[in-house]
């Protein structure tokens, strides 16, 4: 069954190929998309090559609606996007991938219920099936090679969907086991080093040493640590100043 999440449904209108069916499947899939439907695929349906291509998604494809027209694969709709690479001379809004999906979310939110459709492979979507579209999605490409794959589409308004519906973290740091390094362990570290620094006659000439010292604390302080990095560092001057010592 259809996940519970609430989300838009994806329309393909007269797929052309099996391959990319499959291939739109699993870019939904990759961002927790499963309400596919499909208007008068080309070469029938169930299709064996969009199965083989869907590989861990196929659930998309048995549970696929499958229509003749596309008004009757949006009627239950009461907003509509069309996806396409050209303007059609018809007055609608036009939108990015980004804000049209910031719009489908907010209008979901509300308990309405969304659709993107996504034309043939060959062209794209007729006049006729923009028509019932309320509004376009116009994808910035290269106007010198605007065609876009099928799946490649899908993926991309897929991904914005994910981006408007969910808390995404734009930064993170993978820790791998490991601690940030606290205040004063970042300060035993800096002492460390200005005492044998200072011992190795570093700080000269004596008017410039006070500020050679703030700059290296303020390295110390700017750097990311971690409580395995302070343990390294320490052990490098320590090794340094043995070596020296042996010398």
């Amino acid at each position: 069954m259809p996940s519970e999440t609430r989300q838009p449904a994806f329309v393909l209108v007269r797929p052309q190929m099996g391959e990319n069916i499959g291939a739109a499947s699993r870019a939904m899939w990759n961002f927790g998309l499963d309400r596919m439907r499909l208007v008068s695929p080309r070469d029938g349906w169930p299709n064996p090559s969009a199965v083989a291509m869907a590989s861990g998604a196929g659930r998309l494809l048995d549970e696929a609606q499958l229509v003749e027209t596309t008004a009757q694969a949006v009627e239950d709709c009461d907003l509509v996007f069309a996806t396409t690479a050209r303007m059609r001379g018809l007055t609608k809004p036009v939108y990015s991938p980004e804000q049209a999906m910031k719009e489908a979310a907010e209008r979901i939110a509300q308990g309405g219920k969304v659709a993107v459709m996504f034309g043939p492979e060959r062209a794209g979507l007729e006049n006729s099936d923009v028509a019932v579209a309320n509004a376009l999605i116009n994808v910035p490409v290269n106007p010198e090679f605007p065609s876009l794959n099928l799946a490649q589409c899908v993926l991309l308004c897929a991904y914005e969907w994910q981006r408007a519906s969910t808390q995404i973290e734009a930064q993170r740091v993978e820790m791998a086991g490991a601690e940030w390094a606290t205040g004063i362990e970042v300060e035993k570290l800096a002492e460390h080093y200005e005492e044998r620094l200072s011992e190795a006659g570093f700080f000269f000439p004596d008017h410039k040493a006070e500020s050679m010292k703030l700059t290296l604390r303020n390295l110390w302080s700017r750097m990311p640590l971690t409580r395995e990095d302070v343990k390294t560092l320490h052990g490098v001057m320590r090794q340094m100043v043995r070596w020296k010592e042996r010398g």
